[in-house]
């Protein structure tokens, strides 16, 4: 699961009411959870405005290096 679904679901949002309350298109959150894009090389804007709904910092949805 990546941090990004983690926070999602802590939170108790879908990826649509997500999408709608960050401004990030529900195909991008659904790519970034299921790790066909890097949500590491995100714009800076797109991290924060999904932290922001969130409740979490930045650094909560980066993904660690492997």
């Amino acid at each position: 699961m990546s941090r990004l679904q983690e926070q999602r679901k802590k939170a108790g949002l879908s990826q649509s009411r997500l999408a709608k309350a960050s401004g990030v298109k529900v195909h991008m959150i659904q790519h970034y959870e299921q790790g066909f894009r890097d949500i590491n090389g995100a714009a800076v804007v797109t991290v924060k405005a999904l932290a922001d709904v969130l409740g979490c910092r930045i650094e909560d949805l980066i993904e660690p290096a492997e």
